[in-house]
């Protein structure tokens, strides 16, 4: 075995777990003297609870600015008024308190600052775009100082967790193609994990973000390009979530099954920014969620076995480990994460969703451009392939 693990969180200097976020967050600004902090909120948060007026209380004058309203998959018009709100206030921090879409427009949004970016047709200039043999072109890698300057520091209230990753997503509002950025500057300062704020999440949203991790960890321990440390934890990963899943199904007053889960994604995402590619599952699922408007924890939910059933014939020795992470016994991998999914509610066809047959071209076309659209363990050889999935899952 040769290789190596990209260790890109340089930025991230802190996790904090277990205590109130208000708690964490007075101390995190106090130490680091920040002085003008944006929060960027989940307007459900705002509107419906006391947890953002929470942390506004405790940042007392650091406090600068509170903005909602960022839509399912981060469009891009939404980043860019983050943006225009930081610039406005002149802002040293961006403190976002939400699901993934918050988190990516937070992140994001501190890297359309640095580049002075007002409109979004500027945005192009900074994606990563895709070759055809499947090659990541990020322009930033080219560019002196291209970090944000502005930091950013991350509270997630759901389970996809995008907040411990360098890369993000936007949504492109015409073609519906979430396109990524990434720079390792984009990773947050710090971020702390409060279960207790979580008990607001829906439901339906806390149990499909988690089978989105979930997803990190089976594609993990599905790829051929993983290695014995990220199997190990995507391993480990995979048991704190199919059983935290299951206890907060059962009882969401949990918190220890929720920190549970929380802890899970953390985990589930270290191979991930180590540099082990995902495979079809997230690769249809970011156009799914961009172009078709399905939540982003529930193309996992309808995915993810599918590819894995696709990706039997070819990797079958690699998901013996899925198996025994799930306790299957002598079910297959895929028989084994449709049960779990099922066993928490969760949609399992695309037909649930919302998406028909007429949208599979438009899929599969959007998905070959994807990051991961060429990375599946089971090679994707066209557009063929990817609609071959999709009837799968109808």
């Amino acid at each position: 075995m040769s290789g190596s693990h990209q260790v890109i969180l340089a930025a991230t200097e802190q996790v904090m777990f277990g205590r109130p976020a208000s708690e964490c967050v007075k101390e995190l600004v106090q130490q680091h003297d920040f002085r003008r902090v944006l929060i960027l909120a989940s307007r459900s948060l705002k509107n419906n609870t006391s947890a953002i007026a929470d942390i506004e209380l405790a940042l007392g004058e650091r406090h600068a600015v509170t903005i909602d309203g960022i839509k399912p998959h981060a469009p891009r018009v939404d980043v860019v008024r983050v943006a225009d709100a930081a610039r406005k206030v002149n802002a040293d921090l961006i403190l976002t308190v939400g699901g993934g879409s918050v988190t990516d427009a937070g992140k994001i949004a501190a890297l359309l600052v640095k580049h002075n970016v007002t409109d979004i047709s500027q945005m192009e200039a900074l994606r990563i775009n895709v070759t055809d043999t499947g090659d990541w072109l990020n322009p930033l890698d080219n560019m002196a100082d291209a970090g944000p300057d502005i930091a950013t520091i991350c509270i997630p209230t759901t389970l996809s967790g995008g907040e411990f990753n360098p890369l993000s997503g936007a949504t492109d509002e015409v073609s519906g193609h979430k396109q990524a950025y990434m720079h390792r500057n984009m990773a947050p300062k710090a971020i702390i994990l409060d279960p207790a704020i979580t008990v607001h999440t829906p439901e339906w949203l806390w149990l499909s973000t988690g089978v989105r991790s979930v997803d990190h960890c089976v594609e993990t321990l599905a790829s051929h390009l993983s290695n014995d440390f990220a199997d190990g934890l995507a391993s480990n990963a995979l048991q704190m979530l199919a059983k935290g899943l299951k206890q907060v199904k059962e009882n969401p007053e949990d918190l220890d099954a929720r920190l549970k889960c929380q802890m899970g994604a953390w985990q589930s995402m270290v191979p991930i920014i180590g540099g082990v590619p995902m495979g079809a599952s997230h690769a249809i699922g970011h156009i799914l969620g961009g172009a078709c408007d399905v939540p982003h924890g529930y193309t996992s939910c309808v995915m993810s076995p599918y590819v894995l059933k696709w990706n039997e014939s070819h990797s079958a020795s690699r998901q013996v480990r899925i198996s025994e992470a799930l306790g299957a016994g002598e079910k297959t991998a895929s028989q084994a994460l449709d049960e779990l999914i099922r066993f928490l509610g969760m949609p399992r066809t695309l037909a649930e969703v919302g998406v028909s047959e007429d949208k599979f071209d438009m899929v599969a076309s959007l998905t070959l451009e994807d990051i991961w659209g060429r990375t599946n363990p089971r090679p994707v050889e066209g557009a063929h392939n990817i609609k071959e999935i999709l009837r799968m899952a109808m």
